[in-house]
Order: structure tokens, then C-alpha cells, then sequence
């Protein structure tokens, strides 16, 4: 599958796809941004595509982000669609600090798949499901 993108920078490294690794596509800040702790900051991505009909862009941050930057996204998972491919549509990683944070240009921050969209759903009301219960939330226990 072939996905147009643009480059709003062109000192980030470019995307790439490593075959066999993961399908999870890192995804880097576009700036140096300086936040304190608990300040938050849209860091852009540097990257804006045009996605397939019919199919969306998750994006979240890597399993070191937190670790290396002490920043949590404060959407957890972004979700972009296909329509958000404007010239201006730049991709960005919503953030906010925990703790007095740098990111450099060029950082890997976050990362990204693209999945095909849900499919229509229809729903019907009911009183009865029909199925064994669980025990509620949290019933399968700690360990």
C-alpha cells in the first residue's frame, strides 16, 4: 500500500518501514520543545499523509517515552482519518509533563499504524444478552 506524505521538516529523518520488526512506525518531534511539569505542549510531528478511503492512523507514544521524557499524551491514543490530509494538516503528539522535560528535534516520541476503519454497525436493543456472567468489573483478579 502506498501512502502520500508531506514533509514539514526536512532536518527530521524521513519514515521508514522495517520489515519483520514491528508494523508500528516511529514517528519523531518536529522541534525542540522545553516543558516544565505540568505543562502541556502540541509537539508536531513533522508529517502530514493522505490516507487511504477507508482507513485511519492510531498513534501513541513509544514504550520509552514516558521513561526518556517523563510526558504522557493526553488524548492516549490519537486517531487520525482520512480526512485530515490537507496541504496545512500537520500531524502532532499532544503531551503534558510530569516532570521538567527536554525533547530535541529529531527525537523519536511516538509511533503509529494505520488500521482499516470500523465497520458500520447497526445496533439492536435487547433486555437479555444471554451469556454467563463475569462477575462485573475487575472480577478476573490481580495475578
Amino acid at each position: 500500500m502506498e501512502i502520500l506524505i508531506k514533509y514539514f521538516d526536512d532536518e527530521i529523518d524521513k519514515l521508514c518501514y522495517v520489515e519483520g520488526k514491528s508494523d508500528w512506525i516511529d514517528l519523531r518531534a518536529a522541534k525542540e520543545v522545553v516543558l516544565k511539569k505540568g505543562e502541556f505542549a502540541l509537539i508536531p510531528l513533522g508529517v502530514g499523509m493522505k490516507l487511504p478511503q477507508g482507513y485511519e492512523a492510531h498513534v501513541v507514544p513509544r514504550s520509552s517515552t514516558f521513561k526518556n521524557f517523563g510526558i504522557i499524551q493526553t488524548n492516549h491514543q490519537g486517531v487520525i482519518d482520512s480526512s485530515y490530509c490537507g496541504d496545512d494538516d500537520q500531524w502532532f503528539m499532544p503531551v503534558l509533563a510530569v516532570r521538567d522535560t527536554k525533547i530535541c528535534k529529531n527525537d523519536r516520541i511516538c509511533q503509529f499504524r494505520i488500521m482499516e476503519n470500523q465497520p458500520k454497525l447497526t445496533f439492536v436493543q435487547t433486555d437479555v444478552l444471554g451469556e454467563v456472567n463475569r462477575g462485573g468489573h475487575g472480577s478476573t483478579g490481580k495475578q
